[in-house]
C-alpha cells in the first residue's frame, strides 16, 4: 500500500493518512489512538487529515473498507467445469495467500482484529462485508456439482481448505507480527492442494 506511483498528491496524502492510521490503532487502540499523533506519523498537517476524514470512526471505518475491499476483489474466484482441478484450488489457495504475504494487509488485518473483538458492532459490519468462505464455499459447490470433488460436502472442504492455509500463513503471525514469505506460501499451497485432492477429489 506505500506504492503512489500513478496517483494525485491527495490521494498519497489519503494513503500516508491511512497507513498512520493503521500503526496507531494498533498500537494504542481505538480510544487511544490521537488524530493528532496520526497527522504526526503520516507527516501532513491535521487539518489535512480532518479534509480527507471528518473524525477519527469515519477513518477507522475507511480502514474497514479499504481491508473489505482488497479481500472481496482477492477473492473473485470461480470454480470452470473441465479445468484441471489441482490449477483451480491452486488459484483459490493463492488468492488468500497473495493477501496474507502482503505484510500491510497483515498490519491492517492485526489491528482490526482487535478491535472488533472490542467493538462487536464492528466485528458484525465486517463479517457482512466480507464473507471469505461464502467464496470459498460458493466454489466448492460448484465443484461437487461439477463431480470433481465427491467426498465429504461442499461446507467440510471449503473450511477446512481455508484452515489449511491460515494455519500456517495468518494465525501465527497475529502476534508475533510480520507475515508469510512467498516461498512458506508456496509450499502452504501445494501442502493444503495435496491434502484437498487426496480427501475429498475423485479417483480418476
Amino acid at each position: 500500500m506505500s506504492d503512489f506511483q500513478g496517483v494525485s498528491i491527495s490521494d498519497q496524502k489519503r494513503q500516508q493518512i491511512l497507513e498512520a492510521a493503521i500503526a496507531e490503532f494498533q498500537e494504542r487502540g481505538f480510544a487511544g489512538a490521537s488524530m493528532d499523533r496520526i497527522s504526526d506519523r503520516a507527516t501532513v498537517s491535521k487539518r489535512t487529515v480532518y479534509n480527507h476524514f471528518a473524525s477519527k470512526d469515519v477513518l477507522f471505518r475507511a480502514i474497514i473498507d479499504c481491508l473489505a475491499d482488497r479481500m472481496t476483489a482477492a477473492l473473485d474466484v470461480v470454480y470452470v467445469p473441465g479445468e484441471d482441478l489441482r490449477d483451480q484450488l491452486t488459484r483459490l489457495a493463492w488468492a488468500e495467500g497473495n493477501l496474507l504475504v502482503d505484510p500491510c494487509f497483515m498490519r491492517m488485518a492485526r489491528m482490526l482484529m482487535g478491535e472488533t473483538i472490542r467493538h462487536p458492532v464492528l466485528a458484525a459490519e465486517f463479517a457482512q462485508r466480507v464473507d471469505k468462505m461464502r467464496a470459498f464455499g460458493a466454489f466448492m459447490d460448484a465443484a461437487f456439482a461439477d463431480g470433481a470433488l465427491v467426498a465429504g460436502t461442499p461446507e467440510l472442504a471449503a473450511t477446512q481448505f481455508m484452515a489449511l492455509i491460515k494455519a500456517r500463513g495468518f494465525y501465527p503471525y497475529l502476534l508475533t507480527g510480520g507475515a508469510p514469505d512467498r516461498d512458506l506460501m508456496q509450499a502452504i499451497v501445494a501442502d493444503a492442494v495435496a491434502f484437498m485432492i487426496k480427501a475429498f477429489a475423485r479417483a480418476d
